[in-house]
């Protein structure tokens, strides 16, 4: 009985969390937000439906880091929707400026810049099979290698998952959260 309680409780947070997601993004949405902030909420939120090694935050007081290379707005976005948040009780930090993938093996999640498109391949073979969430936005991203794909459709930001990826790097997405996922065309 005991374990049935804690998978209820579990259950339901995480349907109330979806939930609370849902909403917000669609108020943020209905309100006319940039395409950036939409985006930053989005990869703010996806830490609450994916589990990580937890040899990738050893203690309380190490952060959880999310990373950015290339040159987008979305870095001051984040750095916005993440002011005086944490994941997991663990304080969130976000890095600019990120050159190589090498440079990013720290990184729980590393945002990928769509004016990065040519080096995404490069980009994640550098990461080395690190434990680190791959987000991008260019259109061949999944099939470059990366995790998560972010895109507009119909004035909504939508997002695609490549589960055999983020397994493979030791990274479990919850089934809420791949069931929110766009399945890809063809």
């Amino acid at each position: 009985m005991f374990c049935l309680s804690n998978r209820f409780a579990a259950a339901a947070k995480l349907g109330l969390g979806l939930l609370l997601l849902s909403a917000a993004i669609c108020r943020a949405q209905d309100a006319e937000v940039s395409e950036s902030k939409l985006k930053a909420l989005y990869i703010f939120n996806f830490p609450k439906f994916i589990e990580w090694p937890t040899e990738s935050l050893p203690d309380d007081r190490s952060p959880f880091i999310i990373g950015v290379i290339g040159d987008n707005p979305i870095a001051n976005d984040l750095e916005a929707a993440v002011q005086g948040k944490t994941v997991n009780h663990h304080p969130i930090e976000i890095r600019k400026g990120i050159r190589s993938g090498a440079d990013a093996t720290n990184c729980h999640i590393l945002f990928i810049s769509a004016k990065e498109k040519d080096r995404v391949k490069e980009l994640i073979k550098q990461l080395n099979d690190a434990s680190v969430l791959t987000v991008g936005e260019n259109e061949r991203f999944n099939e470059d290698g990366g995790m998560i794909r972010l895109f507009m459709e119909a004035n909504k930001v939508r997002f695609q998952i490549k589960d055999e990826t983020a397994r493979k790097a030791k990274i479990k997405i919850s089934s809420k959260l791949l069931n929110l996922a766009n399945r890809p065309s063809g």
